[in-house]
């Protein structure tokens, strides 16, 4: 059995993000009984500590494994520093005697994590779709999403970030909890950094979006539109289906490129990579570029007038017909 430390990150809502589970879920280990620690770094903020604490929060954790919550903190600017706060989690690591470090590969964990592995001068593996901690291994998507490689690490701490929604979240059984404790909760350990330094760069300012919708790469749905869309107004029509849905919307490259869509919400090669349960492709054709951006969704649904379309060689589930007849009688349904 080793110990693993997983970096929980917190949503803009303040609530931990729900795609943190698959990874909680990896860092149990092939048998299920690795010693699980949670990180967190503690901004400041209050509130944000009050919802991770709140007994909620702590079942969420204690369901998929964790054992222990460790809030970081440091003198330094922690909430601004990325600097300090890689810092502050290699400190952690270390005090824990961690055998393996796993985060998300989002925007934050791929910064966090590159810095952490410098420090500790041993290699990452970045957007992993799995990992073997035991073998000290993780399978990436090759060549964009062409092929998949298992990557083999020479290390002595495995520091790995997962793609969002890549390894299914499972609960531990309810014989492990009763084995643990009749009530189970998790052990919250304050660790203070020793980290000062103000570091090399610095966060000023966050400019946030006006946009309310769900990101795309930690969406568990997400329906997609291409050129067939034909016009950007006829996007209403996506996004009233993806609200019944609670979906995520994306567009292919034709469609942004024809000016239907923004680029933020591109899925492609040249776009983003998602892994969400649910993809639902409208009018895409399915080509090898599109492809790379999804291939790793669960269950994938195609929706194209013509048979001939690579989409339906790919996908689980394939409706032959116009999307301005599908979507509208879909969203229908659903409500």
């Amino acid at each position: 059995m080793s110990r693993t430390g997983v970096l929980i990150e917190i949503s803009d809502s303040g609530r931990i993000k729900d795609t943190i589970c698959g990874v909680l879920t990896a860092a149990r280990g092939r048998d299920g009984n690795n010693e699980v620690y949670a990180m967190v770094i503690h901004t400041g903020q209050s509130d944000q500590m009050d919802e991770l604490q709140s007994a909620a929060s702590i079942d969420q954790m204690a369901l998929y494994g964790v054992g222990k919550l460790i809030v970081i903190t440091a003198d330094g600017d922690l909430a601004n520093s990325p600097d300090i706060q890689s810092a502050s989690i290699v400190a952690a690591a270390k005090e824990y005697q961690f055998n393996s470090l796993l985060g998300l590969a989002s925007a934050s964990g791929r910064d966090l994590f590159a810095r952490a592995a410098a420090a500790f001068n041993e290699p990452m593996a970045s957007d992993c779709i799995s990992v073997d901690l035991e073998g000290k291994s993780a399978v990436k998507s090759h060549f964009s999403g062409k092929t998949f490689a298992t990557v083999q690490l020479d290390c002595t701490t495995m520091i790995a970030t997962i793609r969002p929604n890549a390894v299914e979240p499972i609960k531990v059984s309810d014989s492990q909890i009763a084995a643990k404790d009749a009530s189970y909760s998790i052990e919250i350990i304050n660790f203070k950094s020793s980290a000062t330094s103000d570091g090399r760069i610095k966060k000023v300012e966050v400019k946030k979006g006006s946009s309310s919708k769900l990101d795309l790469t930690e969406a568990p749905i997400i329906i997609t539109a291409g050129r067939a869309i034909k016009d950007a107004a006829n996007f209403k029509m996506i996004e009233e289906c993806a609200e019944v849905l609670g979906a995520a919307i994306g567009a292919s490259r034709a469609a942004v490129d024809a000016g239907f869509a923004p680029h933020s919400i591109q899925v492609g090669q040249t776009g983003k990579t998602v892994s969400p349960k649910v993809y639902i492709a409208c009018g895409i054709s399915g080509a090898i570029q599109h492809f790379a951006g999804m291939k790793t969704s669960k269950v994938i649904v195609g929706i194209n007038t013509d048979p001939d379309a690579p989409i339906f060689s790919k996908c689980d589930y394939g409706i032959l017909g116009d999307i301005f007849e599908v979507i509208p009688a879909l969203t229908k349904a659903l409500k």
